[in-house]
């Protein structure tokens, strides 16, 4: 798997702070699980941190931080206790971080259809999240409706290929949109594609009809 799109750095420094919203931490642990490349940038991210933090005097605090359950594996590197790597991927295509909250087959996934060749799976996160993780899957040569964000939007490629104004993303690559961004996303026309998305805000359609569709889809 050749990945070519990453994070920020932005996202790398969050991700390493433990500060990402449950949503985006999905993002992350489950690029990590798949590009090396970024697993050795938050590493030294991390130790960076780490010695920043020595020198700082301790506080005590009343209780111990929530852990959420899909910032829970944001530390994963993909080792199992004996130190052994395991599969980045399950066989039916779904990254490790995530396999226990949406199951380990992309086929077995239950899809909403929520326009022409456009399907969705919202995936739950906990009580109070900052943002929305879903599953969309976008028929061969489908564009999506142009849009902006009120947020920022990290999109990670499970299958198949899209292309849009910022690139061309393919499985492992991680599309790091700000709100200032507009794009119109074309699926590959021969796949088509599975993407991993999270979102913090409304999206904000240029036309009309995706206006309107857009209360019925929730995005």
């Amino acid at each position: 798997m050749k990945i070519t799109h990453h994070p920020q750095p932005e996202s790398l420094m969050s991700c390493s702070a433990g500060s990402m919203p449950e949503a985006f931490a999905a993002i992350m642990s489950s690029h990590m699980a798949l590009c090396p490349e970024c697993r050795k940038d938050l590493a030294l991210m991390e130790d960076i941190g780490v010695a920043l933090f020595d020198k700082i005097d301790a506080t005590p605090v009343l209780g111990d931080a929530p852990v959420m359950a899909l910032r829970a594996s944001e530390a994963d590197r993909g080792d199992t206790d004996d130190g052994q790597t395991r599969a980045a991927v399950t066989t039916g295509g779904v990254p490790r971080p995530l396999v226990d909250v949406i199951g380990g087959d992309l086929e077995a996934i239950t899809w909403k259809h929520i326009g022409p060749g456009v399907w969705q799976h919202v995936i739950p996160l906990s009580d109070a999240p900052r943002g929305e993780l879903r599953l969309i899957k976008v028929a061969p040569g489908r564009a999506l409706p142009e849009h902006g964000h009120t947020g920022s939007e990290l999109t990670l490629v499970l299958k198949g290929a899209y292309r849009d104004e910022t690139g061309h993303y393919r499985p492992g690559d991680v599309a790091d949109i700000s709100g200032d961004i507009s794009h119109q996303p074309i699926a590959d026309p021969a796949e088509g594609c599975v993407c991993l998305i999270a979102t913090e805000g409304r999206l904000k359609f240029k036309s009309i009809m995706a206006r309107i569709m857009q209360p019925f889809a929730g995005i």
